[in-house]
């Protein structure tokens, strides 16, 4: 189940916990969830909430081309992958900061075109931005840094998981590869939609850890089978899914939803006397499985048959 970007993940808490990562008081803060989740987790004495923290980079050439991405697009979705992840933890986003590295192809027309698009996905999110930094280079580069608040003990973590948990997810998947597919092909339409402008389930996720209880959740990023690694790695569990139960996309491959990234849907587990409601404001909640004690990922195909659910997804190059 392991792959290079987790075996590096690994070795970097490693080296932190090694040289005094253990001390956890940054201040009048209390580190409590650091390296392996969505967002890092502060908490201040005596306050009833809690800081998250997250950050996430956009890279030209790696996450996106400038000849097919709108400027407008790419801002959305640099500050849209971010609060991605403070949905995933169940948070309510405060701010953000952003950092840019500007090629000389970015010019004012441009830029302008990318901060719009950023910030009306910031007002409609009630996101303010509060600061960064700029340079010039040879590539594009976004990092977004979002602070998020989540009520003390209730965020959703990837670490939470538990032996007889059923799998969920939000939304219908493999939408944005199938865009990303379009796209290039020189289409449009409702995937190219789905992979140009991702929608961060900000609402569903505080309606997880406030009304469901939801202890163990991420965002879908990089792929399903990907992702559900890295949950049940951090959780030390097995999973096993049903193909025929993972909601695909319209056009879209099994293929595509297994493995494909950047639907920033939902992935979560709930104890098995809980049952989720059919959908929440029109986003589909679908059970696709039930974690075990294994530590393998299973695939279940329509007639019962079992294989190793192979783990695919984008993966950073590392």
């Amino acid at each position: 189940m392991q792959n290079k970007e987790l075996i590096l993940v690994n070795k970097i808490r490693r080296w932190v916990t090694r040289r005094g990562g253990k001390k956890k008081h940054a201040g009048i803060f209390k580190v409590r969830l650091g390296i392996g989740d969505d967002a890092a987790v502060l908490q201040a004495p005596g306050s009833d909430q809690e800081l998250l923290i997250t950050t996430d980079l956009l890279i030209e050439n790696s996450h996106f081309l400038p000849s097919l991405h709108p400027a407008r697009a790419l801002g959305h979705k640099v500050l849209a992958r971010g609060l991605s992840d403070i949905a995933a933890m169940g948070g309510q986003p405060l701010c953000a900061l952003l950092s840019l590295c500007l090629p000389g192809w970015a010019g004012r027309g441009w830029q302008k075109q990318f901060f719009a698009g950023l910030f009306r996905l910031a007002e409609d999110s009630r996101v303010k931005l509060v600061g960064g930094d700029l340079a010039s280079g040879d590539r594009f580069a976004a990092d977004i840094v979002v602070l998020g608040a989540c009520r003390r003990g209730r965020t959703m973590e990837r670490a939470k998981a538990q032996i007889g948990d059923i799998i969920y997810v939000s939304g219908r998947l493999g939408g944005a590869a199938l865009g990303w597919e379009r796209l290039r092909e020189g289409q449009a339409g409702p995937a190219v939609r789905r992979h140009l402008w991702p929608c961060p389930r900000l609402t569903l996720g505080r309606f997880l850890t406030e009304k469901l209880r939801v202890r163990a959740a991420m965002d879908l990023s990089d792929g399903l089978s990907l992702d559900l690694c890295r949950l049940t790695s951090e959780s030390r569990v097995g999973a096993e899914i049903r193909v025929a139960d993972v909601p695909v996309f319209p056009g879209a491959t099994i293929e595509q939803a297994l493995h494909g990234g950047e639907d920033y849907e939902l992935l979560f587990t709930l104890k098995p006397n809980r049952k989720a409601p059919a959908s929440v404001e029109g986003i589909p909640l679908t059970p696709i499985g039930v974690i075990n004690a294994s530590r393998r990922l299973i695939l279940i195909g329509p007639a019962g048959q079992r294989r190793r659910l192979a783990i695919r997804g984008f993966q950073h190059k590392v």
